[in-house]
């Protein structure tokens, strides 16, 4: 019994032995792995620097706009006849919108008209029998005035001799101051129906009269039609058949043809990237499938303090059908682009930069070293470099916790902006084998 014990003891020895042998193996294991590790560095993403195409893009909302609307509405108290156009249909400079009922001032053209023609041919009597009566008096009055004063003559004569008394004497004296009155009558008729006379003054008055009576009844009637004052679209209806209008209240509103453009009101923090000229892509939500193509066409001299906003117009090149006035639409505008340059992203980048000046880390002799950079074009994802990197540097992401000279093992991952939009150039470059895509960045909307 004492000798097994003894041999027991002995192998519980032996065991506690190889345990402490075997941990203190797998801690100088663990010890030479952690060592190695920290001699070799964490590992880190890490992106070589390429050239590609960058674009900056502004993303904003508009409408679509006319160069001008029109009310239209009458200019005479009447009953619609007729309406001839629906909401959308589009119209010809002079087409027939509304027609009024119109018998009644047909009637008072009718009137207008007859008063005229009668006063045009009083006046032409006037200057043809009326002036051919007024000269037949007038010799009349001559020849009567003549009769009369060789009478007198005669009277005065037998008077003289004794063989007429005064009386007769008397009686033709006043036959002469009658037939002298008379001439002046008939000089006076005469004169009245010459050119400048009084009564063909008077007639032509009449007849001018008459003829603005004509054109005042015309225009009335014609107010009884209401046209299209140019070419246009008719945006709201608001008149039926039966309808008392009355001055004043628009029956009509049309958008006058020309042009398309779009308005949108862009934040003034990105007035520095707009110009003239600059190309957009727009997109309908309803029709999000045909995007079409648009250009700036003008920029707002002043901002909206209210809002804090631009103005800023689009021309259109070619206007789809589906278009209308007042519809929302999705503009990107592209800022600026640069075919083929140095890329990085934002990430990459130690801290914020300061103006055109950053630093990022890169991977040199398998340490991390800080380099400065020159920036140039910027989106909200991506920077361009201008100077300090040059294609197939390594750039380490993740830095924030890295120091200059420390260890590191890059892990290459590759990298694209957030951003969906393509323009149709880069849509071309991506699909055209070999070069990598335009990268994009929206800085607003």
């Amino acid at each position: 019994m004492s000798k097994n014990a003894a041999t027991g003891s002995q192998g519980g020895v032996v065991n506690r032995r190889w345990l402490a042998w075997a941990l203190g193996a797998a801690v100088l294991v663990a010890a030479v792995a952690i060592g190695a590790a920290t001699l070799r560095g964490p590992q880190v993403d890490a992106l070589v620097v390429q050239s590609a195409p960058l674009v900056r893009t502004l993303q904003f909302s508009a409408r679509v706009a006319t160069l001008s609307r029109m009310d239209v509405g009458s200019t005479v108290t009447g009953r619609v006849a007729q309406v001839r156009v629906m909401e959308g249909t589009q119209v010809r400079q002079g087409d027939v919108l509304v027609q009024l009922e119109s018998d009644e001032l047909r009637a008072a053209l009718a009137q207008a008209i007859a008063a005229e023609r009668q006063a045009k041919a009083r006046l032409e009597g006037l200057r043809s029998t009326g002036r051919t009566a007024a000269q037949a008096a007038r010799a009349q009055a001559d020849a009567s005035l003549q009769a009369a004063s060789a009478s007198l003559a005669r009277v005065q004569q037998l008077v003289a001799e004794g063989f007429y008394s005064p009386a007769q004497l008397d009686e033709a004296r006043r036959a002469v101051d009658v037939a002298r009155a008379q001439q002046l009558g008939a000089q006076a008729q005469l004169q009245a129906t010459a050119d400048a006379g009084t009564d063909v003054a008077q007639a032509q008055a009449q007849w001018a009269l008459t003829q603005a009576a004509t054109v005042a009844a015309q225009a009335r009637l014609a107010q009884a039609t209401l046209v299209a004052p140019a070419n246009a679209r008719v945006l709201v209806r608001e008149v039926e058949p039966g309808q008392i209008v009355q001055p004043g209240k628009a029956l009509l509103s049309l958008a006058l043809a020309g042009p398309t453009q779009l308005v949108a009101q862009v934040d003034e923090r990105f007035l520095e990237q707009l110009q003239l000229g600059q190309p957009a892509w727009v997109v309908a939500d309803a029709f999000a499938g045909q995007r079409f193509a648009a250009r700036v066409l003008s920029i707002a001299p002043a901002v909206d303090a209210q809002r804090g906003a631009i103005e800023v117009k689009f021309s259109i090149d070619q206007t789809p059908a589906f278009l209308r006035e007042d519809m929302t639409l999705s503009v990107e505008v592209e800022t600026a682009r640069r075919e083929r340059t140095l890329v990085l992203p934002q990430a990459a980048l130690r801290g914020p930069a300061g103006g055109d000046q950053a630093s990022v880390l890169v991977l040199q002799d398998g340490r991390a070293q800080v380099r400065n950079v020159r920036l140039g074009l910027r989106t909200l994802d991506a920077v361009e470099v201008l100077d300090g990197l040059k294609e197939g540097d390594t750039v380490l992401r993740g830095n924030a916790t890295l120091q200059e000279g420390q260890r590191v093992r890059a892990r290459t991952v590759p990298w694209t902006t957030s951003s969906p939009a393509l323009t149709t150039a880069s849509q071309g470059s991506a699909q055209g084998g070999g070069a990598a895509p335009a990268l994009t960045g929206t800085m607003g909307r």
